[in-house]
Protein backbone atom coordinates (compact mmCIF):
# COMPACT_ATOMS: atom_id res chain seq x y z
CA UNK A 1 0.00 0.00 0.00
CA UNK A 2 2.65 2.56 0.67
CA UNK A 3 4.26 1.38 -2.56
CA UNK A 4 1.39 2.21 -4.31
CA UNK A 5 0.76 5.35 -2.78
CA UNK A 6 3.95 6.43 -3.10
CA UNK A 7 3.82 5.74 -7.31
CA UNK A 8 0.23 7.55 -7.07
CA UNK A 9 2.49 10.60 -5.63
CA UNK A 10 4.90 10.25 -8.42
CA UNK A 11 2.94 10.63 -11.30
CA UNK A 12 -0.04 13.00 -10.03
CA UNK A 13 2.98 15.92 -9.52
CA UNK A 14 4.71 14.34 -12.75
CA UNK A 15 1.17 14.85 -14.92
CA UNK A 16 0.66 18.20 -12.48
CA UNK A 17 3.77 19.33 -14.35
CA UNK A 18 3.01 18.01 -17.75
CA UNK A 19 1.07 20.23 -19.39
CA UNK A 20 1.71 24.02 -19.15
CA UNK A 21 -0.83 27.17 -18.91
CA UNK A 22 -3.24 23.93 -18.40
CA UNK A 23 -6.64 24.72 -16.56
CA UNK A 24 -5.45 21.87 -13.59
CA UNK A 25 -1.96 23.16 -12.59
CA UNK A 26 -1.83 25.17 -10.13
CA UNK A 27 0.81 28.25 -10.73
CA UNK A 28 4.47 27.10 -9.67
CA UNK A 29 5.53 29.18 -6.35
CA UNK A 30 9.26 30.24 -6.66
CA UNK A 31 10.29 31.03 -2.62
CA UNK A 32 13.16 33.95 -2.65
CA UNK A 33 14.45 34.59 0.74
CA UNK A 34 15.37 38.01 -0.09
CA UNK A 35 13.91 41.16 -0.28
CA UNK A 36 12.63 42.27 -3.52
CA UNK A 37 14.53 44.12 -5.87
CA UNK A 38 18.39 42.82 -5.24
CA UNK A 39 20.38 40.65 -7.92
CA UNK A 40 18.47 36.97 -6.36
CA UNK A 41 15.24 38.96 -7.15
CA UNK A 42 15.97 39.98 -10.56
CA UNK A 43 17.49 36.90 -11.69
CA UNK A 44 14.48 34.66 -10.59
CA UNK A 45 11.82 37.15 -12.13
CA UNK A 46 13.68 37.08 -15.56
CA UNK A 47 13.92 33.28 -15.30
CA UNK A 48 10.45 32.75 -14.43
CA UNK A 49 9.11 34.01 -17.42
CA UNK A 50 11.40 32.10 -19.52
CA UNK A 51 9.93 29.11 -18.26
CA UNK A 52 6.37 30.16 -18.52
CA UNK A 53 5.92 28.40 -22.06
CA UNK A 54 7.41 24.96 -20.54
CA UNK A 55 6.04 24.93 -16.68
CA UNK A 56 3.48 27.58 -16.82
CA UNK A 57 2.59 30.31 -14.68
CA UNK A 58 5.43 30.55 -11.91
CA UNK A 59 4.54 33.48 -9.22
CA UNK A 60 7.95 34.95 -7.25
CA UNK A 61 7.15 34.63 -3.41
CA UNK A 62 9.70 36.60 -1.45
CA UNK A 63 10.38 35.74 1.82
CA UNK A 64 13.07 37.52 3.51
CA UNK A 65 14.50 37.86 7.15
CA UNK A 66 17.06 36.04 9.40
CA UNK A 67 20.16 36.07 6.43
CA UNK A 68 18.05 33.96 4.14
CA UNK A 69 16.65 31.22 6.73
CA UNK A 70 12.83 32.53 7.14
CA UNK A 71 12.51 31.76 3.15
CA UNK A 72 14.73 28.40 2.91
CA UNK A 73 12.51 27.62 5.82
CA UNK A 74 9.56 27.85 4.25
CA UNK A 75 10.96 26.15 1.23
CA UNK A 76 11.99 23.07 2.95
CA UNK A 77 8.39 22.42 5.19
CA UNK A 78 6.40 23.25 1.85
CA UNK A 79 4.75 20.03 0.02
CA UNK A 80 7.18 18.02 -2.20
CA UNK A 81 4.80 18.24 -5.38
CA UNK A 82 6.83 20.30 -7.42
CA UNK A 83 4.51 23.14 -7.09
CA UNK A 84 7.00 24.91 -4.68
CA UNK A 85 10.48 25.55 -5.66
CA UNK A 86 12.76 28.10 -3.90
CA UNK A 87 16.06 29.80 -4.16
CA UNK A 88 19.03 28.73 -2.55
CA UNK A 89 21.85 30.55 -2.10
CA UNK A 90 25.53 30.39 -0.51
CA UNK A 91 24.57 31.95 2.39
CA UNK A 92 21.28 29.70 3.18
CA UNK A 93 22.77 26.46 1.87
CA UNK A 94 26.66 26.60 2.62
CA UNK A 95 27.19 29.38 5.54
CA UNK A 96 24.45 29.89 7.91
CA UNK A 97 24.74 26.30 8.92
CA UNK A 98 27.68 26.98 10.70
CA UNK A 99 26.68 30.86 11.33
CA UNK A 100 23.26 30.09 13.40
CA UNK A 101 23.76 28.85 16.97
CA UNK A 102 20.10 27.45 15.83
CA UNK A 103 19.04 26.69 12.70
CA UNK A 104 15.14 25.64 11.42
CA UNK A 105 16.09 23.60 8.63
CA UNK A 106 19.09 20.84 7.86
CA UNK A 107 20.71 22.38 4.75
CA UNK A 108 21.71 18.77 3.82
CA UNK A 109 18.65 16.83 4.44
CA UNK A 110 15.47 18.85 3.99
CA UNK A 111 16.15 19.87 0.07
CA UNK A 112 16.64 18.30 -3.37
CA UNK A 113 18.53 20.27 -5.92
CA UNK A 114 17.50 21.17 -9.72
CA UNK A 115 20.28 23.30 -10.95
CA UNK A 116 22.42 25.81 -10.27
CA UNK A 117 21.08 29.10 -11.51
CA UNK A 118 24.56 31.60 -11.27
CA UNK A 119 27.96 32.36 -9.96
CA UNK A 120 28.60 35.97 -9.29
CA UNK A 121 32.83 36.57 -8.78
CA UNK A 122 33.66 38.18 -5.57
CA UNK A 123 36.95 40.54 -6.44
CA UNK A 124 39.32 41.79 -4.22
CA UNK A 125 39.35 45.83 -4.54
CA UNK A 126 40.99 48.30 -2.65
CA UNK A 127 40.29 52.61 -2.66
CA UNK A 128 42.20 54.01 -6.02
CA UNK A 129 43.77 56.89 -4.33
CA UNK A 130 44.83 54.91 -1.27
CA UNK A 131 46.43 52.21 -3.60
CA UNK A 132 48.14 54.64 -5.55
CA UNK A 133 49.58 56.05 -1.81
CA UNK A 134 50.33 52.83 -0.83
CA UNK A 135 52.47 51.64 -4.03
CA UNK A 136 50.19 48.60 -4.32
CA UNK A 137 49.02 47.47 -7.82
CA UNK A 138 48.92 43.40 -6.89
CA UNK A 139 47.93 41.11 -4.68
CA UNK A 140 51.47 40.70 -4.09
CA UNK A 141 52.28 43.93 -3.56
CA UNK A 142 49.33 44.06 -0.61
CA UNK A 143 51.06 40.96 0.90
CA UNK A 144 54.08 42.18 0.79
CA UNK A 145 52.73 45.80 1.99
CA UNK A 146 50.86 43.63 5.23
CA UNK A 147 54.13 41.56 6.13
CA UNK A 148 56.24 44.72 6.39
CA UNK A 149 53.54 46.89 8.00
CA UNK A 150 52.02 44.45 10.57
CA UNK A 151 48.91 45.21 11.83
CA UNK A 152 48.59 48.70 9.44
CA UNK A 153 45.79 47.05 7.29
CA UNK A 154 42.13 46.66 7.94
CA UNK A 155 39.26 45.82 5.72
CA UNK A 156 35.73 46.00 5.70
CA UNK A 157 33.07 43.87 5.11
CA UNK A 158 28.97 43.95 5.30
CA UNK A 159 29.40 42.22 8.76
CA UNK A 160 30.19 39.19 10.75
CA UNK A 161 29.73 36.05 9.02
CA UNK A 162 29.29 37.73 5.37
CA UNK A 163 31.32 36.54 2.14
CA UNK A 164 33.28 39.59 2.32
CA UNK A 165 33.99 38.59 5.99
CA UNK A 166 34.81 35.44 5.08
CA UNK A 167 36.82 36.00 2.30
CA UNK A 168 38.95 38.09 3.81
CA UNK A 169 39.76 35.65 6.63
CA UNK A 170 40.69 32.64 3.95
CA UNK A 171 42.84 35.59 2.42
CA UNK A 172 44.43 36.10 5.66
CA UNK A 173 45.07 32.35 6.49
CA UNK A 174 46.53 31.72 2.83
CA UNK A 175 48.76 34.59 2.54
CA UNK A 176 50.10 34.24 7.15
CA UNK A 177 49.28 38.14 7.55
CA UNK A 178 46.85 40.22 9.65
CA UNK A 179 44.66 42.33 8.90
CA UNK A 180 41.63 43.74 11.11
CA UNK A 181 38.49 42.90 10.06
CA UNK A 182 35.88 45.96 10.37
CA UNK A 183 32.29 45.29 10.10
CA UNK A 184 29.34 47.21 8.98
CA UNK A 185 25.30 47.13 9.26
CA UNK A 186 25.75 45.96 5.32
CA UNK A 187 27.43 45.83 2.32
CA UNK A 188 26.68 49.61 0.74
CA UNK A 189 27.84 51.13 3.96
CA UNK A 190 31.23 48.77 3.75
CA UNK A 191 31.64 49.94 0.61
CA UNK A 192 31.26 53.72 1.21
CA UNK A 193 33.84 53.22 4.34
CA UNK A 194 36.38 51.78 1.85
CA UNK A 195 35.77 54.78 -0.84
CA UNK A 196 36.16 57.28 1.86
CA UNK A 197 39.18 55.51 2.50
CA UNK A 198 38.19 54.42 5.94
CA UNK A 199 38.92 51.19 5.52
CA UNK A 200 42.10 49.53 3.38
CA UNK A 201 40.23 47.27 1.24
CA UNK A 202 37.03 45.27 0.71
CA UNK A 203 36.52 41.75 -0.87
CA UNK A 204 32.69 42.49 -2.75
CA UNK A 205 30.79 40.79 -5.13
CA UNK A 206 31.39 41.87 -8.16
CA UNK A 207 27.79 43.15 -9.03
CA UNK A 208 27.92 45.54 -6.32
CA UNK A 209 31.87 46.60 -6.67
CA UNK A 210 31.61 47.30 -10.96
CA UNK A 211 30.34 50.86 -10.90
CA UNK A 212 33.28 51.97 -9.32
CA UNK A 213 35.66 49.88 -10.80
CA UNK A 214 34.38 51.66 -13.84
CA UNK A 215 34.73 54.71 -12.54
CA UNK A 216 38.17 54.33 -10.96
CA UNK A 217 37.40 55.37 -7.61
CA UNK A 218 38.03 51.25 -6.38
CA UNK A 219 41.27 49.26 -8.17
CA UNK A 220 40.37 45.50 -8.39
CA UNK A 221 43.80 43.73 -7.79
CA UNK A 222 42.26 39.80 -8.15
CA UNK A 223 38.75 38.01 -8.66
CA UNK A 224 37.96 35.27 -5.49
CA UNK A 225 36.78 33.04 -8.30
CA UNK A 226 38.89 29.73 -9.20
CA UNK A 227 39.77 30.92 -12.96
CA UNK A 228 39.67 34.38 -14.47
CA UNK A 229 35.96 35.67 -15.15
CA UNK A 230 35.19 37.57 -18.65
CA UNK A 231 33.55 39.86 -16.56
CA UNK A 232 36.32 41.57 -15.55
CA UNK A 233 39.10 41.11 -18.21
CA UNK A 234 42.27 40.93 -17.13
CA UNK A 235 42.25 41.05 -13.73
CA UNK A 236 43.83 37.13 -12.00
CA UNK A 237 42.04 34.84 -9.99
CA UNK A 238 43.70 35.18 -6.34
CA UNK A 239 44.11 31.14 -7.01
CA UNK A 240 46.77 31.82 -8.91
CA UNK A 241 49.03 32.97 -6.13
CA UNK A 242 46.95 30.55 -4.14
CA UNK A 243 45.96 27.59 -5.22
CA UNK A 244 42.11 26.60 -4.77
CA UNK A 245 41.22 29.96 -3.20
CA UNK A 246 38.01 29.84 -4.71
CA UNK A 247 34.85 31.38 -2.83
CA UNK A 248 31.91 33.02 -5.58
CA UNK A 249 28.58 33.77 -4.50
CA UNK A 250 26.42 31.80 -6.12
CA UNK A 251 22.53 30.66 -6.07
CA UNK A 252 20.26 28.28 -7.56
CA UNK A 253 16.68 26.22 -7.27
CA UNK A 254 16.35 23.97 -4.83
CA UNK A 255 12.58 21.50 -3.86
CA UNK A 256 11.57 20.45 -0.85
CA UNK A 257 12.98 16.60 0.05
CA UNK A 258 10.95 13.83 -1.48
CA UNK A 259 10.45 15.51 -4.15
CA UNK A 260 9.75 13.02 -6.81
CA UNK A 261 12.95 12.64 -9.41
CA UNK A 262 10.78 13.20 -12.65
CA UNK A 263 9.23 16.03 -11.18
CA UNK A 264 12.91 17.55 -10.41
CA UNK A 265 14.57 16.25 -13.70
CA UNK A 266 11.46 18.57 -15.81
CA UNK A 267 12.23 21.53 -13.84
CA UNK A 268 15.89 21.32 -14.27
CA UNK A 269 15.43 20.89 -17.77
CA UNK A 270 13.07 23.65 -18.53
CA UNK A 271 14.94 26.25 -16.04
CA UNK A 272 18.64 25.23 -17.83
CA UNK A 273 16.92 25.76 -21.05
CA UNK A 274 16.15 29.43 -19.98
CA UNK A 275 19.60 29.62 -18.31
CA UNK A 276 21.68 28.91 -21.44
CA UNK A 277 19.31 30.96 -23.49
CA UNK A 278 21.38 34.05 -25.22
CA UNK A 279 18.54 36.64 -23.42
CA UNK A 280 19.63 35.11 -20.73
CA UNK A 281 23.75 35.29 -20.83
CA UNK A 282 23.26 38.97 -21.89
CA UNK A 283 21.01 40.22 -19.31
CA UNK A 284 22.39 38.26 -16.26
CA UNK A 285 25.71 39.39 -17.67
CA UNK A 286 24.46 43.19 -16.97
CA UNK A 287 24.13 42.22 -13.44
CA UNK A 288 27.93 40.80 -13.55
CA UNK A 289 26.46 37.38 -13.00
CA UNK A 290 27.27 34.06 -15.16
CA UNK A 291 24.74 31.31 -15.92
CA UNK A 292 26.12 28.15 -14.87
CA UNK A 293 22.92 25.22 -14.91
CA UNK A 294 23.62 22.17 -13.98
CA UNK A 295 21.39 18.72 -13.08
CA UNK A 296 19.76 18.07 -9.97
CA UNK A 297 22.10 15.75 -8.99
CA UNK A 298 24.92 17.86 -9.94
CA UNK A 299 24.04 20.95 -7.95
CA UNK A 300 23.38 18.55 -4.93
CA UNK A 301 27.19 17.49 -4.70
CA UNK A 302 28.04 21.07 -4.97
CA UNK A 303 25.75 22.35 -1.98
CA UNK A 304 27.47 19.29 -0.27
CA UNK A 305 31.12 20.37 -1.20
CA UNK A 306 30.67 23.79 -0.58
CA UNK A 307 29.04 23.21 2.88
CA UNK A 308 32.18 21.28 3.51
CA UNK A 309 33.79 24.74 2.50
CA UNK A 310 32.58 27.08 4.24
CA UNK A 311 32.74 25.20 7.74
CA UNK A 312 36.41 25.70 8.81
CA UNK A 313 36.45 29.03 7.08
CA UNK A 314 33.16 30.24 9.34
CA UNK A 315 34.88 28.88 12.16
CA UNK A 316 38.31 30.09 11.86
CA UNK A 317 36.55 33.50 11.47
CA UNK A 318 34.30 32.97 14.92
CA UNK A 319 31.34 34.61 13.46
CA UNK A 320 28.19 33.22 15.19
CA UNK A 321 24.49 34.76 15.08
CA UNK A 322 22.53 33.62 17.85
Amino acid sequence: MNRRNSLLSVLAAVAALASPLSQAQEPIRLIVPYAPGGPLDITSRALAERVRDSLGVVIIDNKAGAGGNIGADAIAKAAPDGLTIGLSATATHAVNPWLYTKMPYDAGKDFAGITQMVRVPNVLVMNAAKAEQLKIHSVADLIAYAKTHPGKLNYGSGGNGSAGHLAGEMLKQKAGIFALHVPYRGANPAQLALLSGEVDFNIDNLAAAAPNIKSGKLVPLAVTSLNATPLLPGVPPLSKTYPGFAIDTWWGLVAPAGTPKPVLDKLSKAFNDALHAPETKTRFNTLMAEPVGSTPAEFDKFMAAERAKYQPIVKASGAKVD
